[in-house]
């Protein structure tokens, strides 16, 4: 397979294992990330040998910390929106690209880097792993399509919860809620995922793509169409700017709703 800097590939068979590899950041999602993300799911799309894909983080403390922060910080309405559309793009490349992606969650999965787990088929959580929308504590909104899949897998109520408190929920409480299938201990993350790749892969393929093509929301892309004009307009307030910054420095912000 092509290689790639941010990302590293790895075939088994009919099953490949991509794997986000920036861990001196956590594996946040930056526009890098996003070309080759979107490369190499192109790729996997048109092999025909490739039945199923894994998707992980690199070591054990992240599957993606998120999106790049510093990445958003001079964004206005008009250049948020683009971003929250190209994220959106990338995600809805994986979640449609006619073979079954499974999330194998290693360790922290937090914005940018639940919504990429949330773009996914299935998701398998580590023990350890943390999933969250924490976008609310920055002025912001999930904008890479997590706002509408995250209500589709737990629901309104649930949902609502998660993004309007930031709230970071652990593996069991993620399994509880429908946010994730299985949880396993954490050295078993990527052999029960193998196991899960194989039994998928052995079914009859036209079968499984049917399958996917079945239970495709066909109401999703008209709320990705409002989650993205939501976001750029938080883009172009004060909030947004004081958000990211006091994360940067560290420090609680003091917001002032304009």
């Amino acid at each position: 397979m092509t290689p790639y800097k941010t990302l590293r590939c790895e075939r088994a068979g009919a099953v490949v294992t991509v794997t986000l590899d920036r861990p001196e950041v956590l594996h946040a999602l930056n526009a890098a990330m996003f070309d080759e993300l979107e490369a190499v799911f192109a790729e996997l799309a048109a092999d025909t040998g490739v039945r199923v894909v894994l998707l992980t983080g690199a070591g054990e403390r992240a599957f993606a910390a998120g999106a790049d922060i510093r990445g958003l910080v001079e964004t206005d309405a008009v250049s948020g929106k683009f971003v929250s559309e190209r994220g959106q793009q990338v995600m809805n490349q994986i979640a449609r690209c006619g073979k079954p992606v499974i999330a194998c969650i290693n360790g922290v999965a937090l914005g940018g880097g639940c919504e990429l787990a949330m773009a996914c088929t299935l998701r398998i959580a580590s023990e350890k792993a943390k999933l969250g929308l924490p976008e609310v504590k920055l002025g912001l909104i999930p904008g890479y399509g997590g706002s509408q899949r995250l209500l589709q897998l737990v629901g309104r109520g649930a949902a609502l919860r998660m993004m309007l408190t930031g709230a970071v929920v652990g593996a069991e409480e993620a399994l509880r809620l429908g946010l994730v299938q299985e949880v396993v201990p954490a050295a078993e993350l990527m052999l029960r995922a193998h196991a899960v790749a194989e039994t998928i892969a052995a079914m009859a393929p036209l079968a499984v793509v049917a399958v996917l093509e079945a239970t495709a929301d066909p109401h999703l892309d008209e709320g990705l169409r409002r989650e993205a004009e939501i976001f750029g307009r938080l883009c172009g307030t004060e909030d947004k700017r004081e958000g990211l910054n006091a994360f940067l420095e560290k420090r609680a912000p003091v917001w002032r709703g304009r």
